[in-house]
């Protein structure tokens, strides 16, 4: 079953949904589904609900059992087409649990749908729901309870999502489904908010991330052109009269999380990375802690998605820590450090003055991004050989005096010696990119050979936001190793270069 036309880019996902729920299992299945605020979790859900003919309910939040349990009720009565006055007002979870995936298989025929979005909610005053919906699991397992029913599980907060299936958890073992929902790439987010220029569509990527939800904050037309953009910047993120205010959208998302609401020590850790600490030891530094004492805060911040870590390939225990979501960033990078102007009316001549932090702290680093997402979903085309593993590392010249960064690397990583298979600069500079680009390349390659990485069949790769000098153009096609890739490709305008093996 294909995804409707309105749900764009979820068909891996709507995919994995639709067999979830038709599979042939006469047994309770159950799945999970998390994701932060606003990439479109909801909009999956009630799209999948429609073409399940499932129930779809959603928890509210601030609202106590009472009348939690006396919505549901309302939802099943509905869904039934049945006054809810027919209902028991009284009636507990495990009675409309029974109720609402009863009436699911009666409606469709086996296999029915229950779906409960925020289910956080409900578990802040009802933490004996997953062990009420793990005792009706365990009674259709053992023939004694319901057949063909199936129950999704979806939240926000993700600390409480990712603890619901862990170590001695109601549901640790039960569902078959836990996948966490991620935002749109730059391309779909193009076509979401209808831009048809790259360089204005990857910007707004840069701000906002690929959260489809923002588009619904803002009551501006989506820019055209990056003279909109400019304008469109002052007039949504950084007025503070806006709920897509970043400072507003900053603050609710790092409260959405009950784990780490009113904790300063986890703000200050997600505002040193924004600042440019990419390892406990540069975070440490910026708060005046022992990087050792971090540990455990960081790792938390990570599992509950608002930081991202990886390790370095080539240097296995250097940790590289980023800020996962974009606003976040722009909001402790660009709205902080002119709060005062922004406050008082000022936003387009801070937003002005604030175009080479931009350009250097915010776009740069989410264009390197998008390029190493973009090789990972060409390295076929691209690359030759088993060197599947694309990231970001540092290698020192040959005198072991300097350190350069390579923005793109591809590898096939070994006990000692890595084969690499491409290397690659990713600058968001506003110039057209030279031959210079492919000298720097070809010193870094020398540099991963001196160290004893095999680069025998490593091509160069240059992503350019502006385009390409003639001349580089020229040797890129004499050399047949080099790949060229402009915004259209990155945004899939054009057909992606392809390298013969």
């Amino acid at each position: 079953m294909h995804p409707p036309t309105h749900v764009l880019s979820r068909d891996s996902e709507w995919s994995t949904l639709t067999e979830f729920v038709t599979h042939p299992d006469p047994h309770l299945r159950l799945g999970v589904l998390s994701g932060r605020r606003r990439v479109g979790k909801s909009y999956l859900l009630r799209a999948l609900a429609d073409a399940m003919d499932g129930l779809y309910v959603s928890a509210v939040a601030e609202e106590g059992p009472v009348t939690a349990r006396r919505r549901f009720a309302g939802d099943i009565a509905r869904y039934a087409g049945v006054n809810s006055n027919l209902l028991r007002d009284d009636a507990d979870w495990e009675s409309l649990f029974d109720t609402a995936i009863s009436l699911t298989v009666q409606r469709r025929g086996a296999p029915g749908l229950l779906i409960i979005d925020e289910l956080p909610y409900w578990m802040a005053h009802s933490p004996e729901v997953p062990g009420l919906l793990q005792l009706l699991y365990d009674r259709s397992q053992t023939g004694h309870g319901h057949n063909g029913g199936r129950v999704i599980l979806c939240g926000s907060a993700m600390s409480v999502m990712n603890d619901l299936l862990s170590g001695t958890k109601a549901l640790r073992g039960r569902a078959v489904v836990d996948m966490r929902l991620q935002p749109f790439d730059p391309a779909t987010t193009a076509r979401h908010w209808e831009i048809d220029d790259p360089a204005t569509a990857l910007r707004l990527h840069a701000v906002l991330g690929g959260s489809p939800g923002y588009r619904n904050l803002t009551s501006q037309p989506a820019p055209r052109n990056l003279q909109e953009f400019d304008t469109w910047v002052s007039d949504t993120v950084l007025n503070p009269g806006q709920a897509l205010f970043s400072r507003s959208e900053a603050e609710y998302l790092l409260r959405e999380d009950p784990q780490f609401t009113g904790s300063s020590l986890h703000y200050a850790i997600i505002n040193a990375v924004a600042a440019g600490a990419t390892s406990p030891a540069k975070i440490g530094g910026l708060l005046e802690r022992d990087r050792t004492s971090l540990s455990r805060p960081i790792e938390m911040l990570t599992s509950s998605g608002y930081l991202d870590q990886t390790m370095d390939p080539l240097w296995k225990r250097r940790p590289v820590i980023t800020v996962a979501d974009p606003i976040i960033r722009f909001h402790n990078l660009i709205t902080v450090p002119n709060r005062d102007r922004v406050e008082t009316g000022a936003s387009p001549q801070a937003w002005r003055e604030s175009q080479p932090t931009f350009v250097s702290r915010v776009l740069g680093p989410h264009f390197e991004e998008c390029s190493r997402e973009w090789l990972r979903r060409h390295v076929g085309s691209a690359i030759s050989g088993e060197a599947r593993m694309v990231a970001s590392t540092v290698v020192n010249d040959r005198g072991g005096r300097a350190k350069h960064e390579i923005d793109v690397i591809a590898l096939a990583p070994g006990s000692d010696r890595a084969t690499v298979g491409l290397i690659g600069e990713a600058k968001a500079t506003l110039v057209r990119r030279g031959p210079a680009d492919l000298d720097r390349l070809e010193r870094l390659k020398a540099a991963l050979h001196g160290q004893g990485h095999d680069v025998t069949s490593t091509r160069l790769a240059i992503f350019s936001l502006e385009g390409f000098h003639p001349d580089l153009m020229t040797t890129a096609r004499r050399r047949g190793d080099v790949l060229l890739v402009d915004l259209p490709a990155l945004f899939g305008r054009t057909e992606p270069p392809v390298l013969p093996k």
